[in-house]
Parts: structure tokens; C-alpha cells; sequence
């Protein structure tokens, strides 16, 4: 088995600077459980999961306001819960 009979293509990313609630609800829609994660120039600079986003998200527990709650996750980007040592291989690699 090669790598290329699991990857999506075209890819689907996003950026740096899309909010966590973004990215989470393109993962949902799309059935993804992983997004790389590019600059402006396509260049890959980390990738984050479902699991950071899940991560990222409030407790139920919480005391705030749903008010106070959607301003402080909105303030929460891609880029400050994404893993930024990645691996990567080729589209020929065995997996």
C-alpha cells in the first residue's frame, strides 16, 4: 500500500490565521480528521488535527457567559494550536 491511496487531492489546508472554529467546522463538513497548514506562499508550516482543536475548546464546566466564551475563542487561530515539526514523505512511500 502506498501513501497516495490515502491522501486527498487536491488537498484541502488552511492558514495560519483562520480561526479554530474554522478550521474545525471545514474538518466536520469534509470529514477530516487532520488539515495541513500553509503560508501564503503554499508552503507547509504545520498541521493541525481534531484533536488540537477539541483540545483548544472550552470546558462545559466553564463559569463564563456564552458571550464571553465566543469573543475568547474567536481570538484563537489555527497558528496557536498546530503542530509545527512535521514530517512528511512522498506521495510513492509505503505506508
Amino acid at each position: 500500500m502506498f501513501v497516495r491511496g490515502h491522501m486527498s487531492a487536491p488537498p484541502v489546508t488552511v492558514t495560519p490565521d483562520v480561526p479554530f472554529q474554522d478550521a474545525l467546522k471545514l474538518m466536520r463538513d469534509n470529514k477530516f480528521r487532520r488539515l495541513p497548514v500553509v503560508d501564503r506562499f503554499g508552503k507547509l508550516v504545520g498541521i493541525v488535527s481534531e484533536r488540537d482543536l477539541l483540545y483548544a475548546s472550552p470546558s462545559p464546566a466553564s463559569t463564563l457567559s456564552v458571550w464571553e466564551m465566543n469573543y475568547l475563542l474567536s481570538k484563537i487561530t489555527v497558528e496557536k494550536v498546530m503542530t509545527k515539526n512535521v514530517i512528511t514523505t512522498t506521495p510513492d512511500a509505503t505506508i
